[in-house]
């Protein structure tokens, strides 16, 4: 992975747990993610339409059908990212979900993908996964029998930490595709990715106007933070994969959860402070490690 690559994700880690924590305090649903989208797609309007006036008209049936399966994808993950937010702990959440995602980026870049994986990328791979596992809570998520509204809490927090990596996994290799096999400029595929998100989100969002107005006086800041920053971080990363292995880049994001660990605990309070300083610190060195790799 060249520097550059790598400054790039160091960038886009910290943005991107940053953003999270914004969206984690404004507690929000399907319609915090409308807010998202929309004040995205006017916030980014210029850049959008200086980049695409000459090569969006060119597009055929690929590119849009790519586009339009990457901004489902996103929307599904959003959501059920902000619902695990309003269920459990970001520092359950998170991790997990920031785990599980590279992990299966990197293991279908590498099957289907035929991406090579030398020892140091394995070996940070595998400091990425155990980072992951102590932040999330360590060997007291094995001995967790017991019910209780903690419990309850964390088993929540495990199963849409999980199920939102699957999604990461998902639209990561859907978009890797796009900016490094068709060559699509990955401002473009998340600009146009994010018009798709608006349309889906849209109907459900304006179903009840009344509701929405009130959610809208308390929640636009966040959103609109979250709508001006979260591109960049995720602009940065495609960027990334243009010159680095996929199974190398979506592993290496991980580095935000450093960021999520030192800043997100500290701020909203929750879980062991060691355990979480100690997984920061694995996950530290396995980004060092696929940084070699």
């Amino acid at each position: 992975m060249s520097l550059q690559a790598f400054g790039l994700i160091l960038l886009a880690g910290l943005i991107h747990a940053l953003w999270n924590i914004a969206a984690k305090k404004a507690g929000g649903d399907a319609r915090f993610a409308f807010f998202t989208s929309a004040l995205m797609m006017l916030v980014w309007a210029p850049l959008g339409w200086w980049l695409g006036r000459d090569a969006v008209p060119l597009w055929g049936a690929r590119e849009w059908a790519i586009v339009a399966v990457s901004g489902v994808l996103h929307v599904v993950y959003y959501v059920t990212l902000l619902r695990g937010y309003r269920k459990a702990d970001l520092t359950v959440v998170y991790p997990l979900a920031r785990g599980t995602g590279p992990l299966l980026s990197s293991l279908t870049a590498i099957v289907l993908l035929g991406e090579r994986l030398t020892a140091w990328g394995a070996l940070g791979i595998a400091a990425v996964v155990g980072g992951v596992f102590l932040i999330a809570g360590g060997p007291a998520l094995l001995r967790a029998r017991r019910g209780g509204e903690a419990q309850q809490r964390l088993r929540k927090g495990l199963l849409y930490g999980v199920l939102t990596g699957v999604f990461i996994a998902s639209y990561t290799v859907v978009d890797g595709y796009a900016v490094k096999a068709m060559l699509l400029s990955p401002i473009l595929v998340d600009y146009m990715g994010n018009l798709v998100r608006v349309a889906v989100l849209a109907p459900a969002a304006l179903r009840r106007p009344a509701e929405l107005r009130a959610l809208w006086a308390t929640q636009w800041r966040h959103a609109l933070l979250v709508a001006t920053v979260s591109p960049i971080a995720y602009v940065l990363v495609l960027y990334a994969m243009q010159s680095a292995p996929l199974s190398l880049v979506a592993p290496a994001r991980e580095v935000s959860m450093l960021f999520a660990a030192l800043i997100g605990g500290h701020l909203l309070g929750e879980g062991d402070r060691a355990a979480r300083i100690a997984g920061a610190v694995l996950i530290a060195g396995g980004v060092a490690a696929l940084a070699l790799g």
